[in-house]
């Protein structure tokens, strides 16, 4: 039940919902006086329903008030809507799995991760996406739009869920611990990535030889033992290496650095 606000008075209404010929929905809202049968002899409509439109113009004040938690909506769909989130009521149901949904609209979008549809596509590049969402989400890297800022520092972010993490750095939550051990992290992906030292797991493989490595980045490393790429190159000499830290330990033999920091470090583990 909700009350729709008017100068004062609160009067409770009903809704019949109708869609027109292109699969849109429309509420009709009644009053409990409109309701009676006695009355139903009175209202004709055209299209064969005994009920009467309730009608909101545009200098319509009048608002739908939530009577559990106060929240106001200026249409009944809305308060509709809302009100699922109290009941917990989720009448669409996929027929793929066991999910089930407060709108509509949200059935429909999550029916493409079975169908594999991408309606939304990029008119950059050739990507497609199967949200709308995900394409202004793509959208921002040709744009480079950054419209989430960090009020700690001057960094900015194309998405606010980055922005959240970045937010941590400042703040020093780490929300996902180790069952293991007493190591935490700022991220879910840090987390997952630690565990697989506990478990021994090295899902990364080399499709060259039978070699296997625990983080993606090793797995890069490994794969230039078999191509021969050298990235890192010294700006002193025409020396390259597979390695950005073989080039740092190479570059202190131009400025003389290497042979006291293997000193200090020697002298260290006496």
């Amino acid at each position: 039940m909700c009350f729709i606000a008017d100068l004062g008075n609160r009067q409770s209404f009903t809704v019949i919902e109708s869609q027109d010929e292109e699969g849109n929905r429309h509420e009709e809202s009644t009053t409990d006086e409109e309701n009676d049968p006695q009355n139903s002899d009175q209202r004709e409509r055209k299209d064969g329903r005994n009920v009467d439109t309730h009608t909101r113009t545009e200098s319509d004040e009048r608002l739908y008030v939530c009577e559990e938690c106060g929240k106001s909506f200026p249409y009944w769909s809305h308060i509709r809507i809302h009100m699922r989130t109290h009941t917990g009521d989720k009448p669409f149901s996929c027929k793929e799995c066991d999910k089930s949904f407060c709108e509509s609209s949200s059935l429909k979008r999550h029916m493409r991760s079975h169908t594999g549809e991408k309606p939304f596509s990029c008119k950059e590049c050739e990507l497609s996406f199967s949200q709308i969402y995900n394409l202004k989400m793509h959208m921002r890297t040709h744009t480079g739009k950054k419209p989430f800022t960090c009020i700690e520092c001057d960094k900015s972010f194309s998405q606010k869920s980055n922005l959240k993490k970045h937010l941590r750095l400042h703040s020093g939550e780490r929300l996902f611990s180790c069952e293991e051990c007493d190591t935490s992290f700022y991220e879910k992906s840090h987390l997952k990535r630690h565990m697989l030292i506990h478990t021994g797991e090295k899902p990364f493989s080399c499709l060259q030889c039978d070699a296997s490595f625990t983080l993606i980045s090793q797995l890069k490393l490994h794969m230039r033992t078999h191509t021969g790429e050298k990235p890192f190159s010294c700006k002193n000499c025409d020396k390259s290496f597979s390695q950005i830290s073989n080039l740092k330990r190479h570059e202190r033999t131009h400025t003389g650095e290497n042979d006291g920091h293997c000193q200090q470090q020697y002298t260290g583990r006496l």
